[in-house]
């Protein structure tokens, strides 16, 4: 929904919120249920109100618990039976420097300030403690914005007195403790209301009238960054960029101006901007970001102006070049069928608003957003939280050589006309076992970015897994496929929850790079094994249908389940007998945990 994505017009948000949350609930989306307990150290109601707006703009429905003012503390350690009841997915604590029970002040020694910060850091630390302990859920706490005035002037940042100088020890002492928790995140509201403008921010009345830690107006803007951390815990994140060229990431039409012509580079301020824009990208790149290109344009011209010597990308940074006279639209449409995504996980860039018009008329889930000068093109990336990160794996730093490798497995397939020859030829081994400690995050993380090849789509939390992994109750697995065009990484999970000879399956997912290469059979041998070897004699698989995940609707007939119930949602349950099951993977040598530690 345009009126919610950034550059945003608060004032409108906030006047039309009632219009705008019946126009997002009515529009037919599948959209996940989760609850969240919001505990405030002040007025949180209309926090909650535009959060719940930019949730449903992300596909998240959500339930809320608030605390009642000021009554964070004593939520979180002496939970009400309601409170428990209502069993959060998610704690979000929304503290800011005015729930602060003392600041140093100037007759306190360097230890004095020492023990009075440490203090007040063990409160926080003993509620979150408590919080992970009963919900057993993530938690999002704010860190501290600045004060809005400053005892000792310039001193206050650098005095161990000064408030300033405090609430950064402090913030440190919250990004420490978020370094080494797995399901802890802070939400930055020091940057926000830095970015707001914290004299706005922190206008003084509103906190005396209404015990608003903020301006009414920065309401929205701090819902929607709380947001993008919500959604990419839960998996909403988008995965791809498909970004035009000229006058997107150069200056000029490198046909019409031709690659000497075109602004790129460290001459002008205008070349500059699309040299620091060009960076941005790259780095986004580095986090894992896929990227495409999407132009009008002749592909020699394209090429010649990616190869720009003052240009930051170059050719070798995207996994697929689309520069042609196309429709856009079906470039990026072809685009995800190549790189086996939806387009929904893709963000289209682009400064002409006709093509990002036609794009998301055409495809409705990608996002397109507004990209009016180059000047902001970097912000308005950013504040949108396309790619926000919750979680970073080893998988991440490698996902675009994973996909360059996929592009040179097709152009190898296109080689052979019988298929088991084309996967014998790929030299495939996997590693299919028991989870690892060392796999968590990952493992994790696919369970919640995997939508098409998911047949129940159930998504974990990092607590969640941790238990799935330390409990006898279940039979794990991660597949892990290596060819000889390099290592795709942890690509699959199946989590089974015993019931004495029957395996109820919770799990089974496959990332979508590797479709196709009989990996899914490779899983199922392994895991009617592990049923032997535990003496279970009956497997049941699941599935529910999503908007996503039709693909796999048919997974458990193709494995050679029997069909034993099917409900008018289109739910239906699968039973297979291990005692009849034959082996079915020919083209996948398989090791175990052995041939990796």
């Amino acid at each position: 929904m345009k009126e919610l994505e950034y550059p945003f017009d608060s004032e409108y948000i906030i006047k039309k919120r009632k219009s705008i949350k019946r126009t997002l609930l009515s529009d037919g989306s599948s959209r996940l249920k989760k609850k969240i307990a919001v505990f405030g150290g002040s007025t949180t109601n209309d926090i909650v109100v535009y959060l719940d707006l930019f949730l449903l703009h992300h596909g998240i429905e959500a339930e809320f618990y608030q605390s009642e003012y000021a009554q964070y503390w004593q939520d979180a350690m002496f939970p009400s039976d309601e409170l428990l009841s209502f069993a959060p997915d998610i704690v979000f604590i929304h503290t800011t420097n005015r729930n602060i029970s003392t600041y140093p002040d100037t007759s306190m020694s360097r230890d004095d300030v020492d023990a009075l910060l440490e203090n007040e850091y063990l409160k926080f630390e003993q509620m979150w403690q408590k919080i992970s302990d009963t919900y057993h859920c993530p938690i999002i706490q704010n860190n501290f914005e600045m004060p809005f005035y400053r005892i000792m002037g310039n001193k206050d940042c650098s005095d161990y007195r000064g408030h300033s100088n405090f609430l950064t020890r402090l913030n440190t002492k919250f990004y420490d403790y978020a370094d080494r928790t797995e399901g802890f995140y802070i939400n930055d509201i020091n940057f926000i209301s830095a970015s707001y403008g914290l004299k706005a921010w922190s206008d003084p009345s509103y906190w005396n009238m209404y015990k608003y830690a903020m301006c009414v107006d920065a309401i929205p803007e701090f819902s929607s960054n709380l947001a993008n951390i919500i959604k990419s815990v839960f998996g909403k994140n988008k995965k791809a960029l498909a970004l035009d060229l000229d006058n997107t990431l150069w200056g000029g039409v490198v046909g019409d101006d031709g690659v000497d012509g075109i602004q790129i580079g460290q001459e002008t301020g205008v070349s500059q901007s699309y040299y620091e824009f060009q960076s941005y990208i790259k780095s986004l790149k580095s986090l894992g970001v896929i990227l495409t290109v999407c132009s009008k344009n002749d592909h020699e011209n394209a090429i010649a102006g990616l190869n720009h010597p003052e240009g930051a990308l170059k050719p070798d940074d995207f996994i697929i070049i689309k520069a042609n006279w196309e429709n856009k639209d079906r470039n990026i449409a072809e685009t995800a069928a190549e790189l086996n995504i939806l387009p929904d996980a893709i963000v289209f860039v682009d400064d002409n608003p006709a093509e990002r018009a036609i794009v998301q008329a055409q495809l409705p889930g990608v996002n397109a957003p507004v990209m009016d000068s180059v000047e902001n093109y970097i912000t308005t990336i950013d504040r949108n939280g396309y790619f926000e990160v919750t979680n970073f794996s080893e998988d991440d730093l490698k996902r675009n050589e994973m996909y360059k490798a996929n592009a040179q497995r097709a152009a190898q397939q296109a080689t052979f006309t019988d298929y088991k020859d084309y996967l014998l030829s790929l030299d495939m081994t996997a590693v299919i076992d028991d989870f690892l400690p060392v796999y968590l995050q990952r493992i994790t993380q696919l369970s919640n970015k995997s939508n098409q090849f998911n047949v129940t789509t159930k998504r974990y939390t990092a607590t969640e897994m941790e238990a799935v992994f330390e409990s006898n109750d279940y039979i794990r697995l991660y597949g892990k496929l290596v060819d000889k065009f390099g290592d795709n990484g942890v690509v699959s999970v199946v989590i089974g929850k015993k019931d004495g000879t029957v395996l109820n399956m919770e799990l089974w997912l496959m990332s979508c790079r590797v479709l196709k290469r009989d990996m899914e059979l490779a899983m199922l041998d392994r895991l009617v094994e592990r049923c032997r070897e535990q003496g279970i004699k009956t497997i049941k698989g699941y599935y529910y249908p999503t908007a996503k995940n039709n693909m796999v609707k048919e997974l458990y007939g193709f494995f050679g389940f029997d069909k034993i119930s099917e409900d008018e949602s289109g739910n239906t349950v699968w039973q297979l007998e291990v005692d009849s099951y034959k082996n079915r993977n020919q083209v996948i040598k398989v090791e175990d945990n052995s041939s990796i530690q």
